[in-house]
């Protein structure tokens, strides 16, 4: 373990799972909701974009998927990374992604809410039920297609479920993963375009995270593209679907139901929506993964300085071969690893190992030497023009 005068502290912006919390022992950590100087922040949907972020706090945790209420940006430059936990609630996404297109394909919402309105004391209860009822016929999900944009882990447990309940699938997702194309099922059709994708299918269920790119992805010009009367999920992000263009689909008749997690603004209430307040990691399950899953990516980088799903910063996982570590943050430029290593020389220290790596203007640097690493080297390793962080990680005897 990292020699540390005092326990990691980590300030605690909602409550996590107590799973979670147990990865950080109480004799190495002091986690709670006021803490003097954090070293870390765990979060799950607080917004921190108004925060005044400490400036002792190394790195930020978020037990879920998105970081849209993490000031990711600023954090990158002050060389803080920030973890998320992808695919530690995929498999609760999936189940109602399910039971969003169940819901709809059978009339499920309107059909409950007619049953609501049901009299048993007027006697004739079998005699309503059986002429209500013809007014919720729907269809079944064999044989129909489904259109899964962004093949991530969600969608990949998606498209496998549908296809095991009959339906022929289609996806689309430029930027597929090597991990993700291997778990992809051979069965499901990869499409060229998001466009090819509506036209080809009755549902269609949206995956991707909420970016630049992303922001209203199905919009105006290719809501027209759908069959007419098909269904469109959205269990991602609001800002996915432009919501005035589903509604205008919705109205004339192109769109058949808009099913999604964020129940907001216009789209209440409206006869042709189905609307879920946001239970799509809200199982104990995925509460408990998701918290499992960043206790874990933020102990080891705060003892060890490793990397695991930092949404901000490359991937990186040295083993230790010293009893000395440094963890360097710095902008990704030319002759960033030579400065490190002539400061180092010059200090007479030897590096054992070292890994670098870059993601965008990003680099990130673990260096294990042989001997104790004084201040003064710190020090000057942090005047290097680009260096945005420097962290030293000795272990115990």
């Amino acid at each position: 373990m990292a020699s540390r005068q005092r326990p990691f502290q980590v300030l605690l912006l909602n409550p996590i799972s107590e799973s979670g919390l147990q990865r950080l022992p109480p004799g190495r950590y002091q986690v709670g909701k006021d803490v003097p100087q954090p070293d870390a922040v765990l979060v799950r949907s607080a917004d921190m974009h108004a925060l005044q972020v400490p400036a002792s706090v190394q790195a930020i945790a978020r037990a879920g998927a998105g970081t849209n209420n993490i000031p990711v940006k600023a954090m990158t430059a002050r060389g803080v990374p920030v973890f998320n936990a992808p695919g530690a609630n995929a498999n609760a996404v999936k189940e109602l992604v399910l039971a969003g297109m169940l819901m709809a394909a059978r009339n499920l919402p309107a059909a409950q809410r007619f049953v609501d309105t049901l009299d048993a004391a007027t006697g004739d209860l079998e005699r309503q039920v059986e002429d209500g009822k013809k007014a919720f016929a729907g269809f079944e999900l064999a044989g129909q297609t489904l259109g899964v944009i962004g093949l991530g882990k969600v969608g990949c447990l998606v498209a496998q479920s549908a296809l095991q309940l009959g339906m022929n699938v289609v996806g689309f997702d430029p930027e597929i993963t090597v991990d993700a194309a291997w778990s992809l099922p051979s069965q499901v059709r990869r499409a060229a375009s998001v466009a090819e994708v509506l036209r080809s299918s009755r549902f269609v269920s949206l995956h991707v995270p909420l970016v630049e790119a992303t922001r209203h992805l199905v919009n105006a010009d290719n809501l027209p593209l759908l069959k007419p009367g098909a269904v469109l999920l959205n269990f991602s992000r609001e800002g996915v679907v432009d919501d005035a263009a589903v509604l205008h689909a919705l109205d004339a008749g192109s769109l058949g139901r808009y099913v999604c997690d964020f129940p907001h603004g216009a789209i209440l209430r409206h006869a042709g929506v189905i609307a879920l307040p946001h239970l799509g990691a809200s199982t104990r399950e995925a509460e408990d993964n998701c918290a499992v899953m960043v206790a874990e990516q933020l102990r080891d980088y705060l003892e060890h300085g490793n990397i695991v799903n930092a949404v901000n910063f490359p991937g990186v996982v040295m083993a230790r071969e010293s009893a000395f570590r440094v963890a360097i943050a710095n902008a990704n430029v030319p002759n960033m690893l030579g400065q490190i290593s002539t400061a180092m020389a010059q200090a007479g220290l030897n590096i054992h190992n070292m890994v670098n790596k870059s993601r965008g203007e990003m680099a990130y640097t673990l260096v294990d030497v042989d001997s104790a690493v004084s201040a003064q080297v710190l020090d000057e390793l942090r005047a290097i023009e680009g260096v945005l962080a420097v962290r030293y990680l000795p272990v115990e005897d």
